[in-house]
């Protein structure tokens, strides 16, 4: 998998993610959508299951990247520059996969530009999560899912409660705990500031989230 400097690494919610998109099945030709597709590693997996599969990603380079991936592995995938499910407005999917930035960062502006665009989502964490339970609806067919996964430290019970709020019958499908990262290693101290972690706390829930359109 190539992945150049500036291009969200494939790494544990990744995989994590991918497990869920192995457990969910999809049948063949199946529309599906990966949005913030990065090096386009889900992408991929949705395609040699069989969906036909459109991705999406907001940075020019993680889309060269993910076209660049997807000829690799002799995948089909139409890989699209926008911001979220933008780029393909008059399309709705029978699944959408998301692995959107969700860590908490001290600045309440998601970042227009470099690495951390990938991860870091304002002071809670849900700059781009909220927004896409908000259109998650309009994205999905009737009995379409989304698998979405992010971080315990920006509430997976608001994100619950978001997507019962417009329609959708969601659940967390998996946890997991995983050692903190660079990231995280780098503001403990602020996270425990903000009460997002206790005591010597020094590991990091990851959830799945899965929404049905019912």
């Amino acid at each position: 998998m190539v992945r150049p400097p500036g291009v969200y690494a494939p790494q544990r919610d990744t995989w994590l993610l991918m497990a869920a998109l192995d457990r969910e099945g999809i049948g063949p030709g199946a529309a599906v959508l990966d949005i913030g597709t990065g090096s386009g590693a889900l992408a991929i997996r949705a395609a040699q299951l069989g969906g036909k599969v459109t991705a999406v990603d907001i940075t020019r380079r993680a889309v060269a990247t993910a076209r660049l991936n997807a000829t690799l592995h002799l995948c089909r995938i139409a890989v699209h520059r926008g911001d979220l499910a933008s780029a393909i407005r008059a399309h709705t999917f029978d699944l959408v996969l998301c692995n959107p930035p969700y860590v908490p960062a001290p600045a309440a502006d998601v970042p227009r530009r470099g690495a951390a665009r990938s991860w870091d989502a304002g002071t809670d964490g849900r700059a781009v999560v909220d927004r896409v339970c908000e259109g998650a609806p309009t994205m999905l067919r009737r009995g379409g899912v989304l698998l979405m996964v992010h971080s315990g430290l920006c509430d997976p019970g608001a994100t619950l409660r978001h997507l019962d709020r417009v329609g959708l019958d969601a659940t967390v499908s998996n946890r997991v705990h995983i050692p903190f990262g660079p990231v995280l290693r780098s503001r403990e101290d602020w996270l425990r500031e903000r009460e997002l972690l206790e005591g010597e706390e020094k590991t990091e829930e990851l959830v799945v989230i899965r929404a049905e359109r019912t």
